[in-house]
């Protein structure tokens, strides 16, 4: 047995090609990791007159026209289980627009979030499709994440900015730390940013020479203490998620346990009284700010009984404000992800999102069994994959998803890895093509 033919039978949703894998264009893949770049660091705001062309959306016409004059190279390349099942979302989606409570919303408002959040799966999985773009996109990915973190962060040291705010009663405000003037993301998004940003250091940053791990210790102090000031305790147990998987992960576990209790004590010192009694509430009904957490937890239960008011078909996509509003009186919401599915899209629609994220971890899980041990570097990218997987399935309890672009970002990363390794078991993430030294090699 071939080397195709035994990656195709340790991934059996990828239909792997005998023929030579052709990469899309090199303009194709510029303009979108151009699209990156403007999307999360929004050019817009930040070059003069820049807006008047709208950059976002012409980038994403002009991506979508490149790809679509290279349709025929696209379809010479193996179909995969996410996309089959993203492609039956969507078509749901779209299907059921009239029987939704608020078609008119949906059609209005709406459609296009979700089409800003979808791109971003079509576009990763088909223009990152080589080892060195690859590499590529999660230096622009990672780059642009830093960078919106260490701007709100720079700005709180030099000039005392802030961003966000939270009540802490007697008509006192606390401050929290959002995103930057240009980037507007509340506390918990820029916490949501922070978490996402550690497996990535942890793995492809740290593991290298002594100036990556001076600068993984900065930049990871950095990103500890913005993660203190946004004062999210979602975002906290979401880097609890993290932390176990890279202590279960790792051969050094007692280095681990010494670095842990290092930064706990650390953070611990910074704090001043409001954050660590807005921290401690999680574990104990005594701090003030634990009234806050009960209310969140209200808040999730009042939602999945409006998911349950029209637990077919839904209210429709992005209105679960208007739908809050409409039957309880006020439209904040808790922004748990899994009470917005039935709220959305129903019951249906829900199992169809989550049938999605559940191949999502099946082909990592079945990549990781195709590279075993052979390549590091291939498995340092699996893990972090992995990793971020988990840590979303739990942040999405206090986090919004169906119009955010995180989840269709991972899938298209996943359909990628997919391809650069399910389609050439041979190649190494990092490496040149070797066949020797491959896992597969010396099967056939």
């Amino acid at each position: 047995m071939d080397i195709a033919s035994e990656a195709k039978l340790l991934v059996p949703s990828m239909t792997v090609n005998v023929q030579p894998f052709r990469a899309v264009g090199s303009a194709t893949f510029f303009f979108y990791t151009l699209f990156i770049v403007d999307f999360f660091l929004h050019l817009s705001q930040r070059v003069p007159g820049i807006d008047v062309i709208r950059p976002t959306l012409l980038l994403v016409v002009v991506i979508a026209a490149l790809l679509y004059s290279q349709r025929i190279t696209l379809s010479q390349r193996g179909s995969n289980s996410i996309s089959d099942a993203m492609k039956v979302l969507i078509f749901y989606m779209i299907l059921t627009i009239p029987f939704v409570t608020f078609p008119g919303s949906v059609i209005k408002e709406n459609l296009s979030d979700f089409a800003k959040a979808v791109v971003f799966f079509y576009f990763t999985a088909m223009t990152v499709d080589t080892p060195s773009r690859l590499k590529k996109f999660l230096l622009v990915f990672v780059s642009c994440q830093l960078f919106r973190v260490l701007e709100p962060l720079y700005l709180n040291i030099t000039s005392g900015y802030w961003g966000g705010a939270t009540y802490i009663g007697s008509g006192d405000f606390a401050n929290r730390l959002a995103g930057a003037p240009n980037d507007v993301i509340n506390p918990n998004e820029l916490g949501f940013v922070i978490v996402t940003l550690f497996p990535f250091l942890h793995y492809l940053l740290l593991p290298r020479g002594w100036i990556s791990k001076i600068l993984y210790v900065i930049l990871t102090a950095a990103l500890f203490y913005a993660l203190i000031l946004t004062m999210s305790r979602g975002a906290l147990l979401a880097l609890m998620v993290v932390a176990f998987m890279v202590f279960k992960e790792s051969k050094q576990k007692l280095p681990l346990m010494i670095f842990a209790v290092v930064v706990v004590v650390s953070a611990w010192t910074v704090m001043n009284d409001t954050q660590k009694d807005r921290y401690l509430s999680l574990i104990s009904s005594e701090a003030n700010a634990s009234a806050t957490v009960d209310g969140r937890f209200r808040g999730m239960v009042e939602e999945f009984e409006l998911g349950m008011r029209r637990p077919v078909f839904g209210h429709g996509l992005g209105t679960t404000p208007e739908a809050k509003y409409n039957f309880t009186g006020y439209r904040q919401a808790s922004h748990n992800l899994y009470a917005e599915l039935i709220i959305e899209i129903g019951l249906i629609g829900m199992y169809l999102f989550l049938r999605v994220l559940y191949r999502i971890y099946k082909s990592i899980t079945k990549l990781r069994a195709i590279v075993q041990e052979g390549h590091i570097e291939s498995q340092r990218i699996l893990k972090v994959v992995l990793c971020v997987f988990f840590m979303y399935v739990i942040y999405s309890t206090n986090y919004w998803g169906l119009n955010q672009s995180y989840w269709y970002l991972l899938a298209g990363l996943t359909v990628a890895l997919l391809q650069i390794i399910g389609n050439n078991p041979s190649f190494d993430i990092y490496g040149q093509e070797n066949m020797t030294d491959h896992p597969l090699a010396g099967r056939r």
